[in-house]
């Protein structure tokens, strides 16, 4: 072995911790779903397959359904939250400020501390990937429902 492979051996080994936890696939279908709860949800939703990662890792997240008038209590996140549309029309608003529409194909950036609801449209469902990170334990802190008076003048 020449010195220049001999060094780059022992800096990777250097950074490489001694054992790493194997990777993990949670196979489709396998998680069961569940109904989001009606403390921080209004109408039907559905949430899939959930994931949490390990610590030192702090990311989360689930595919979430929203059925027509469906949507979140408002609420915040620590660290942001992202918001991947896949199916359906939606709209997500920040307090103060007039909702937006959301499609499949955007991406809704969310930044910390920033107070909002999402959901589904009145006449049309929406699915969306939502992620977020945990500051001690919770990747979020619930607050009051969004009454019919604001979705409705969304």
């Amino acid at each position: 072995m020449d010195l220049f492979t001999a060094a780059l051996s022992l800096s990777m080994a250097a950074v490489v911790p001694a054992e790493t936890a194997p990777i993990r696939i949670t196979s489709a279908g396998t998680a069961p779903s569940a109904a989001g709860p009606a403390d921080y949800f209004t109408g039907r939703v559905r949430i899939d397959a959930p994931f949490q990662t390990d610590a030192p890792a702090r990311v989360g997240g689930a595919t979430v359904t929203f059925e027509p008038g469906a949507r979140t209590a408002w609420h915040t996140h620590p660290l942001g939250q992202t918001l991947i549309v896949t199916a359906g029309v939606g709209s997500v608003q920040e307090w103060g400020k007039p909702a937006r529409d959301i499609r499949p194909g955007d991406i809704v950036w969310i930044p910390p501390g920033v107070k909002h609801w999402h959901g589904a449209k009145a006449a049309t469902a929406m699915t969306h990937i939502a992620i977020a990170e945990a500051v001690d334990g919770s990747p979020v802190t619930w607050m009051e429902q969004v009454s019919d008076a604001q979705y409705s003048g969304n």
